[in-house]
C-alpha cells in the first residue's frame, strides 16, 4: 500500500505554466468561433485554427500546389537516397523521417510521379483530372498543407504541459467498469482523441512493451482509442463543405466512439484476447495514494508535467518536427493513396461492388442516396480521407454527407496509418483481427451515427 501523501502547496509559477498553456490549447483547438463564409453569405462555426489556416490559405492559396509539389519531391527523393544508403543521416530524426518500410516508401514515390503529373496536367486523364489528381492538389492538399503548420507548432499545448494527466487521473474511475482498461490507459486515450491516434499507438506500444498493459489491454487501447486528432476532424468536414458544422459534427464523433469502446472490447476478437503481459510481467499498483483525492492525485500529475518541460526552444523544436513529420509523412500518402482510390472511385466500378452489401442497411436507416454512400463504406480501411473525398465529389445530400464524414473518423482503423502503426508494433493484433474490428465499427457507428446526426442538425 502507498503510504499517506503530505499535503502539497503549489506556487503561483506552477499553476501558471500547467494552466495557461494549456487553457491556449484549448482554446485553439476546441473553442466555437464564428467566421463569416462570403460562399453562403453568412456566418459559419469554427475553431480559431481553422480560421487562421482559411485566412493564410486565401491569402497565398495560389502558390500552395506548387510549394506541395516541392513538399513531396523532397519527400520521395529524400527517401529514395537514405533507402540505398547514398545519403547515411547522423541525425536519428532525419533518418526516421526518410527511411520507411517498401510500401510507404513506394507510396512516396508514386505520389511525387502523380503530383508532379496534375501540376503539369501531363499524364493520363484517369491520374490529373480535376475530378482525381487534381483534386487531390488543389482542393485537399493545399488546405492540409496549412493545418498541418498549426497543428504541428501548437498541438504540444495539449500534450505537454499537463492537460492530459490531469483529465486522464480524473477519469480513472470510470476506465475500468465503461471501457474494461486500467486508469492509466486514460491518458493515452485523451492522447489520442486530442492530439493524433499515431501518437496514441505509439504510446501504447511504449506502454505494452514496458509491462504496463496486458495483451488484451494493449489490443484495446490501440484498436479502439487511437482516433485522429481534432484538426484532421476539421479537414474531413471541410471536405464535405460542412465546416459550419464543426461543433454538432464532433459532438456525434465522441458519442459514437464511446458507444463503439464500449460494445467493441466485449466481443471478439477482442474479447478473446488474454490479459497476459509481456514477459510474464505483473499487473502493477495504479491505486490513488492513500490521503489523495482524484483530483489532488491529477493536479500533482499535471504540475509535474509542466515542470519537466523543457522550455520555448524545446516547444519550437518538437512543433517544427511535428509539422515536418506531417508533411514529408502524411501528405504523400493522401496524394497516393487518394488519387488512386478516386480513379477506381471514377473510372471503375469495384467501390460499387463492394459496397453493395451496404445497400439494405443504408435503405433501412433511411439515408439519402444510399447507392452512392455504399461506395465510401469500406474504402475507409484503406485511408480515412479516402470516403469524404468520394462523398464531396459525388453525394449532394448534407445529410448523407455528414453520415458519411463522421462514420470515416469513427471507423478508426485505416492501413495508411493506424493500421500500418499497428502491425508494426508488438501490439498482438493481425491484419485479419484488424479488418473484423473495422467492420464491425462500421456497422455500430453507421446505425448510431445516422440515429444521431438526424437529432443534431434538426437543432444545428
Amino acid at each position: 500500500m502507498k503510504e499517506i501523501k503530505k499535503t502539497r502547496f503549489y506556487s503561483l509559477e506552477q499553476y501558471a505554466k500547467f494552466l495557461i498553456p494549456s487553457i491556449i490549447g484549448i482554446i485553439i483547438f476546441m473553442l466555437p468561433v464564428k467566421e463569416f463564409d462570403p460562399e453562403i453569405n453568412q456566418d459559419k462555426v469554427t475553431i480559431p485554427i481553422a480560421f487562421v489556416a482559411s485566412f493564410i490559405q486565401n491569402h497565398i492559396g495560389s502558390i500552395l500546389p506548387g510549394f506541395i509539389v516541392l513538399v513531396l519531391i523532397v519527400s520521395a527523393v529524400g527517401s529514395l537516397l537514405v533507402k540505398f544508403n547514398i545519403v547515411k543521416p547522423k541525425s536519428a530524426y532525419v533518418r526516421g523521417l526518410f527511411d520507411q518500410t517498401p510500401v510507404w516508401f513506394i507510396t512516396r514515390i508514386l505520389a511525387m510521379i502523380f503530383v508532379l503529373m496534375s501540376y503539369f496536367k501531363v499524364g493520363p486523364e484517369f491520374i490529373i483530372s480535376k475530378d482525381t489528381g487534381n483534386f487531390i492538389l488543389n482542393n485537399l492538399l493545399t488546405t492540409l498543407l496549412v493545418i498541418f503548420v498549426f497543428a504541428g507548432l501548437l498541438l504540444p499545448l495539449l500534450l505537454e504541459f499537463g492537460l492530459l494527466e490531469f483529465v486522464g487521473t480524473l477519469l480513472v474511475k470510470f476506465m475500468r467498469p465503461i471501457f474494461t482498461l486500467p486508469g492509466r490507459s486514460a491518458v493515452d486515450c485523451f492522447t489520442s482523441w486530442l492530439g493524433d491516434g499515431t501518437l496514441g499507438v505509439m504510446l501504447t506500444a511504449k506502454q505494452y512493451e514496458d509491462g504496463f498493459y496486458s495483451e488484451r489491454e494493449a489490443a484495446i487501447i490501440s484498436t479502439t482509442f487511437s482516433a485522429v486528432s481534432i484538426t484532421f476532424c476539421l479537414v474531413v468536414l471541410k471536405q464535405v463543405d460542412l465546416a459550419n458544422l464543426f461543433v454538432p459534427y464532433y459532438i456525434t464523433i465522441c458519442a459514437v466512439g464511446v458507444i463503439c469502446a464500449i460494445i467493441i472490447p466485449r466481443i471478439p476478437p477482442l474479447s478473446m484476447k488474454k490479459d497476459k503481459y509481456i514477459n510474464d510481467g505483473e499487473v502493477l499498483d495504479e491505486s490513488i495514494p492513500l490521503g489523495e483525492t482524484y483530483f489532488s492525485w491529477g493536479l500533482h500529475k499535471a504540475i509535474s508535467k509542466a515542470e519537466g518541460h523543457e522550455g520555448i526552444v524545446k516547444f519550437m523544436e518538437n512543433g517544427v518536427k511535428n509539422a515536418l513529420d506531417m508533411w514529408i509523412g502524411v501528405l504523400p500518402v493522401v496524394m497516393g493513396f487518394g488519387t488512386i482510390a478516386l480513379a477506381i472511385s471514377n473510372y471503375t466500378p469495384i467501390f460499387e461492388i463492394i459496397g453493395q452489401p451496404f445497400i439494405p442497411l443504408l435503405e433501412l436507416l433511411k439515408l439519402p442516396e444510399p447507392v452512392a454512400a455504399s461506395k465510401t463504406v469500406l474504402v475507409g480501411f484503406t485511408d480515412m480521407f479516402i470516403p469524404s473525398i468520394i462523398a464531396g465529389a459525388e453525394i449532394k445530400s448534407e445529410l448523407t454527407r455528414f453520415v458519411i464524414a463522421t462514420l470515416s473518423v469513427t471507423q478508426l482503423i485505416y492501413m495508411s496509418e493506424v493500421g500500418a502503426l499497428i502491425i508494426g508494433s508488438r501490439i498482438p493484433v493481425n491484419v485479419a483481427e484488424i479488418f473484423i474490428i473495422f467492420i464491425e465499427r462500421t456497422i455500430l457507428s453507421l446505425i448510431f451515427v445516422t440515429l444521431i446526426a438526424r437529432f443534431v442538425l434538426q437543432l444545428a
